[in-house]
């Protein structure tokens, strides 16, 4: 039986996790040309066809679908291999996360500050971005972990687990001043700073103003609710919505009023991680420890 090329079956198996041969060609930094050269000589090798295109993706045959089964396994366990060579032989252990900018980066700090050991015997690298984007890096072993607002749907994305770590009541806030005993009424008078639509809390506050008969005043979405809070602290006039926790940090810098409570609605926080990463340090120090005084407001 002739030597089975490994980096045919590798660019094979980055075209079925990438959906198209281009995606897979932009991953490896080749040009399609050459993805597709290497898949047609596997096929070659493999007696029959492994690919079928399904409009503009592409997707594995019936063989292509069993000899993808075993590459995810092959390849699922050399990076496992490598992440322990990694744990075992760096003296300072590479923890690669990712944020979604949803997120307070204060929060996001604390919760990284349980990964961090005694000896500080590791080497930590953040990237944010959105969740969807994080998702994808994390699947294509980029990232060993994600912290976001929303978990993941493991059907969709198999291979991938997350935990929840807790999660805060939603709160109005205004650092200028507004008569109490008016919510909700008020945010019908008032100019409007929310999270955007693309992320899971700017889905929810639309969903709950219908609910409330509520047409809200929009001066402003925002993905990053960093620069959300920022803004607001130049405009005295607007309200903002945020996690009731944010109150101490913000507070800090310049008294704001606290409008009102949204009790059904809370923001969720999540680890998400691949089962390959279970036994990462890091990783497994952010899904034992404790955040309930931190998170549950």
């Amino acid at each position: 039986m002739s030597h089975l090329n490994y980096n045919h079956v590798y660019y094979f198996w980055m075209v079925c996790k990438q959906g198209s041969v281009t995606k897979a060609a932009d991953a490896l930094f080749l040009t399609p040309q050459t993805v597709t050269g290497q898949i047609k000589a596997l096929e070659e090798r493999m007696d029959g066809k492994l690919t079928k295109r399904n409009g503009r993706s592409v997707e594995p045959t019936e063989l292509g679908q069993l000899v993808y089964k075993y590459a995810d396994r092959m390849f699922g366990l050399s990076y496992e291999m490598l992440d322990i060579v990694n744990y075992s032989q760096r003296s300072n252990i590479l923890f690669d996360v990712g944020v979604a900018d949803a997120l307070s980066k204060r929060l996001v700090s604390k919760i990284l500050m349980t990964t961090i050991p005694d000896d500080n015997s590791i080497h930590l690298r953040c990237f944010e971005s959105t969740h969807e984007m994080l998702l994808e890096q994390l699947s294509q072993h980029k990232l060993d972990m994600i912290l976001s607002d929303c978990p993941v749907d493991s059907s969709q994305s198999p291979g991938l687990f997350s935990k929840k770590l807790g999660e805060s009541r939603m709160s109005f806030f205004t650092s200028g001043h507004v008569e109490s005993g008016h919510f909700p009424e008020i945010l019908e008078q008032r100019k409007l700073l929310i999270p955007g639509s693309r992320t899971s809390m700017g889905r929810k506050i639309h969903q709950w103003f219908d609910r409330q008969g509520i047409q809200p005043n929009i001066l402003g979405e925002f993905d990053d609710v960093a620069l959300m809070k920022a803004f607001s602290m130049y405009k005295d006039d607007v309200i903002f919505l945020a996690p009731s926790l944010y109150m101490s940090e913000i507070s800090d810098r310049r008294p704001l009023q606290h409008i009102g409570d949204i009790d059904d609605l809370k923001e969720e926080y999540y680890v998400i991680f691949a089962e390959r990463m279970i036994q990462h340090p890091a990783v497994k120090g952010v899904c034992e420890a404790d955040f309930s005084e931190l998170l549950n407001v």
